[in-house]
């Protein structure tokens, strides 16, 4: 990892640090002095993010060694893993919460009333969550990185959850107290749903899946628009962490001399690897096409 790429990380790291430290500290005031179980509930997610974000740098940070003996094709999947991970802390955390709003609701353990703190906290909590999210996706973006992408959503989670414990508050003080504890069932769907998309996604970059049609499209008119290349026998893409690559056998004149082949080669490796910035490595293959003879021989 470079030291630009470094810094961003480091800095996205103290931000969502210091915002949730706060968060979780002034939610939970707010919710035991305010009788919110929605609330509560809201504070201990952002005290889940304080662990989502420690997770998300230490595979940043892992996924950045080089390559080496045991490696060879590098350490990107660490992110995935990481990713991986946030996931499982993501689901459990919103499971639990869920699961105490139900228990609230069967047991009739939700008529006290919330104070107007914990509406506050409600308030303070989405606008804080949300810039977050904006700042962390924006990070996320300029480095390609899954875990602090991951990382920028269960924000985003929290930020959601934080409007379901605003609705749940502000219906508990208008005279319906079982909306507190509903809030958090309904904040439980959403961080689940986010636990979900997150871990497909990172499962997805570990299965060497293929790259999408439209960049496959756009690496092959690369590839033929090189000159001497008659056509393309095979080409294979795969994801490999935030990484792409490429597998391709292209077809030139069989008369053509080794080194003219090569030359070929080395322009179409050269093009997709400038073209496509995400390819770490192309592979390319040559063999041999229709025999065009030159011209002074026909």
């Amino acid at each position: 990892m470079n030291k630009t790429n470094q810094q961003i990380v480091n800095q996205a790291a103290r931000a969502s640090i210091i915002t949730n430290i706060l968060m979780t500290v002034f939610k939970l005031f707010a919710g035991v002095l305010g009788n919110s179980a929605a609330m509560i509930s809201d504070a201990v997610h952002s005290l889940a993010d304080l662990f989502s974000t420690a997770i998300a740098v230490v595979g940043i940070k892992l996924a950045a060694r080089k390559a080496d003996k045991d490696h060879p094709y590098g350490h990107e999947r660490f992110e995935c893993v990481a990713s991986v991970f946030l996931a499982i802390l993501i689901f459990v955390v919103g499971a639990g919460i869920g699961w105490v709003g139900l228990q609230n609701i069967i047991s009739g353990d939700n008529y006290t009333m919330p104070g107007a703190i914990a509406l506050v906290a409600a308030v303070v909590s989405l606008v804080g969550k949300e810039g977050l999210f904006r700042y962390l996706r924006r990070a996320a973006r300029k480095i390609d990185s899954s875990a602090m992408m991951a990382d920028a959503w269960h924000s985003r989670a929290d930020a959601l959850s934080s409007i379901g414990s605003f609705v749940g508050i502000g219906g508990a003080m208008l005279g319906f107290p079982i909306m507190d504890s509903i809030a958090a069932i309904v904040i439980c769907g959403f961080i689940l749903k986010t636990a979900i998309s997150i871990f497909l996604d990172a499962i997805g970059k570990m299965t060497d899946r293929a790259c999408d049609d439209e960049t496959v499209e756009k690496m092959r008119q690369v590839i033929l628009s090189q000159d001497a290349v008659e056509g393309i026998d095979s080409l294979m893409t795969r994801i490999f962490g935030n990484k792409i690559y490429v597998d391709v056998d292209i077809l030139v004149n069989p008369l053509m001399t080794l080194k003219a082949a090569h030359d070929v080669s080395h322009a179409v490796h050269d093009a997709i690897e400038t073209q496509f910035p995400k390819v770490k490595h192309c592979m390319v293959h040559v063999s041999p096409g229709e025999e065009i003879l030159p011209t002074s021989v026909q």
